[in-house]
C-alpha cells in the first residue's frame, strides 16, 4: 500500500473518542483517547478540533503524518447529508488518501462479527439500529429521537422512570416504588422535594441519568411499574431489529443481532432475557449477543474491509482487541 499505516480508526462517541492506527497487516500501531465529539451541542468546530487532537496523538505515536484511508464511525451521523458535511470535514485534514464516515452504531456491529453481516442495537444514552449486508446494503434508522419514531436509551428511562414516580406521588398514576427509591437515591425526602430540586437544577440536568440503574435496581425488586418500563425497552429494541432484519431479507437466514451501549452491556437480566424471548418470537432464526468489545475495533475492521485487506489481517486485529 506505499505506508506504513493503511488505516486511521476512529469511534468518535458524544462522551469519547477512540483512535487506533493500523498496518496494512492488522497491526496496531497506536492508540489514542479524546473527550466527546458533539456537533449539534459544541459546533463543528469545536467537534473537530477535539477530535483533531486525538488524531494528532495516534498519528504522532505511530511514527506516520498520514495513512492510506481514514475509517469514521461517528456519534450523530444520522442523515446522509450529514455524514456529507462530516466526510469533508475530515477528509480536509488530508490524514489519508480516502475517507469513509459513517454512524457509529456501525462500529459496534462490525466489532461483533467476524464478516459485515448483522444487525446491531445500541442503547446507550439514546437508542439506534444498523444492518448491513457483505454486499454493501444497509439498513437504519433516523435516530434523531421520539419526533423520529425513536423511543428508548438511558436518557428516555430515566425520564419515565420519574414521570411514572411523579404520577404515582400525586395520585394520578398507579403505586410504584419508584415513588419512594428514585428520591432516596437523590438523598431528597419525597417525590415533590425531587422535582423541585430538579427544576431548580439542585440537581444538576447531567444527574438525570442517575434514575436509569434505581429504575433496572427497583424492577429486579418486582415492582410491576418499573418492569413494565423495561418491558417496553425490550419491545422496541426487538422492534428495531426486525425490521432491519426484514429490510434486508435476512429474517429467514441465521443471523447475528448484537447488542450494544451502555444499558445492554450491563446485562440487566430483565431486559436481556426480555429482548431474548421477544426476538425468538418476532425473528426465530437470529441469533442475538451482547458486544463488549471496544467499538474501535469495528471502526478498524470496517476500514481493513474498505482497503480490501486479507482475512489473515482481519484476524490479527482483533486478536489484539480481544
Amino acid at each position: 500500500m506505499g505506508l506504513t499505516a493503511a488505516v486511521l480508526a476512529v469511534d468518535a462517541g458524544n462522551s469519547k473518542t477512540d483512535v487506533a492506527v493500523v498496518a496494512p497487516d492488522g497491526t496496531v500501531l497506536s492508540t489514542a483517547r479524546g473527550g466527546g465529539f458533539r456537533p449539534p451541542a459544541d459546533g463543528l468546530d469545536k467537534a473537530m478540533e477535539t477530535l483533531t487532537a486525538a488524531v494528532t496523538e495516534a498519528l504522532r505515536s505511530a511514527g506516520t503524518p498520514t495513512v492510506s484511508h481514514t475509517s469514521a464511525c461517528l456519534a450523530n451521523a444520522d442523515l446522509p447529508i450529514e455524514e456529507e458535511e462530516l466526510t469533508e470535514a475530515i477528509a480536509s485534514r488530508d490524514w489519508s488518501a480516502t475517507t469513509t464516515v459513517r454512524n457509529d452504531t456501525f462500529a459496534i456491529l462490525r466489532a461483533g462479527v467476524e464478516e459485515p453481516r448483522g444487525v446491531a442495537v445500541v442503547c446507550g444514552a439514546g437508542i439506534n439500529c444498523v444492518g448491513m449486508r457483505p454486499d454493501g446494503r444497509t439498513a437504519r434508522f433516523p435516530a434523531l429521537g421520539r419526533f423520529s419514531g425513536d423511543w428508548g436509551g438511558g436518557w428516555a428511562l430515566a425520564e419515565e422512570a420519574l414521570y411514572h414516580a411523579a404520577r404515582a406521588a400525586d395520585g394520578r398514576g398507579e403505586p410504584t416504588a419508584l415513588s419512594t427509591t428514585l428520591p432516596a437515591h437523590y438523598g431528597v425526602p419525597d417525590m415533590p422535594a425531587l422535582i423541585e430540586a430538579l427544576h431548580l437544577n439542585r440537581i444538576p440536568h447531567h444527574r438525570r441519568h442517575e434514575a436509569t440503574p434505581v429504575l433496572f435496581a427497583t424492577a429486579s425488586q418486582g415492582d410491576p411499574t418499573a418492569r413494565g418500563i423495561i418491558d417496553h425497552q425490550a419491545t422496541e429494541i426487538v422492534t428495531m431489529a426486525t425490521v432491519a432484519l426484514t429490510r434486508l431479507d435476512l429474517l429467514t437466514e441465521a443471523t447475528p443481532v448484537l447488542l450494544g451501549g451502555s444499558v445492554l452491556a450491563a446485562n440487566h437480566p430483565l431486559l436481556t432475557e426480555g429482548i431474548r424471548t421477544r426476538l425468538s418470537a418476532a425473528a426465530p432464526k437470529a441469533v442475538p449477543h451482547v458486544v463488549t468489545a471496544r467499538p474501535v475495533l469495528g471502526a478498524a475492521l470496517l476500514g481493513l474491509d474498505d482497503v480490501g485487506a486479507p482475512r489473515e489481517a482481519h484476524d490479527r486485529l482483533r486478536a489484539q482487541y480481544t
